[in-house]
């Protein structure tokens, strides 16, 4: 999934394209960039697959493009999707594969798997999540462990079995950006699929703008999002506690959850009163179920 990527798009081509288990194809979804990413793809990639979109559809958008052509057209038994920024180790592919075939019988009703996504500046890592009416994470034993069966991992990095799309259908392109991925896990599990995170397996994946803080002594690391993305990450969240796992508990969860972000905001953001607005904003459009495309990259 590619937006305006010219820059760091073949870092992460090369990386796919020099993978110790080979991919049987490599696809670019192009979100109607602006900035020659069309023609980097053309001159120096020529084997991969372009798919260019008319308008910016978001990572949500482009994930479903993307696993229309390679999971319903192509018939590719794995898709394996990744944000531009994101630059797999070398043997991450091979890693996920004999992590699935390490588990025998179990791996049957495995249907999406991922790698660990590392923050290359601070080490920080986007730990998977178990959703019990709100995010929980992995204990640190788990995280020690060679592989985590949680319920949320983001798309990118994650690889999404041929029949999961076939059954549960394609992600929510009207969400446009975030949780996204974590809507279309939790659709998965409802089905009867699993969630496999084998974290030998590692990517390195630009966690916002990350860096390292300090709150009450304690060190800590916070990604700066955009006063947009700040939009699309409440609101999504809201619309799926409001309108597709409404209990009390969850809401509850939402609004905390949403409080110490805001908080987060106040304490380390550059646009904070940007930010908070655009918050206020993406609750108010969940809870009324008013989805689809509100602000841009840039806005």
């Amino acid at each position: 999934m590619a937006y305006n990527s010219a820059k760091v798009l073949p870092r992460h081509l090369d990386a796919l394209l020099n993978q110790t288990r080979p991919l049987d194809e490599v696809v670019v979804v192009d979100n109607a960039s602006a900035d020659g990413t069309i023609e980097v793809v053309r001159e120096h990639y020529p084997q991969v697959t372009l798919l260019r979109m008319a308008e910016n559809l978001g990572s949500g958008g482009a994930w479903a493009a993307g696993l229309a052509y390679s999971a319903l057209k192509a018939r590719h038994n794995w898709t394996w999707g990744f944000d531009d920024d994101s630059v797999p180790c070398s043997d991450a592919l091979e890693l996920l594969v004999g992590g699935l075939s390490s588990l025998g019988e179990i791996a049957n009703g495995v249907g999406i798997t991922a790698c660990m996504a590392v923050h290359a500046g601070t080490g920080a890592t986007y730990p998977p999540l178990f959703w019990e009416d709100g995010f929980v994470r992995p204990s640190a034993s788990q995280m020690l462990g060679p592989v985590l069966f949680p319920d949320l991992v983001i798309a990118s990095g994650c690889m999404v079995r041929r029949d999961v799309v076939e059954k549960i259908g394609l992600p929510r392109s009207d969400f446009f950006m975030d949780f996204v991925d974590f809507e279309f896990c939790l659709r998965a599990r409802d089905a009867g699929y699993r969630v496999a995170v084998f974290t030998n397996s590692r990517i390195r994946h630009e966690i916002g703008s990350a860096r390292p803080v300090r709150l009450l002594m304690a060190p800590r690391v916070w990604s700066s999002h955009a006063p947009w993305r700040e939009y699309y990450m409440s609101r999504n969240l809201v619309f799926s506690v409001w309108h597709l796992r409404p209990t009390w508990r969850a809401k509850a969860f939402c609004v905390r959850h949403l409080l110490r972000h805001a908080a987060g905001v106040v304490l380390f953001s550059s646009r904070r009163l940007t930010c908070l607005a655009r918050m206020a904003q993406g609750f108010r459009d969940g809870k009324r179920g008013q989805l689809g495309v509100r602000f841009l990259p840039g806005c």
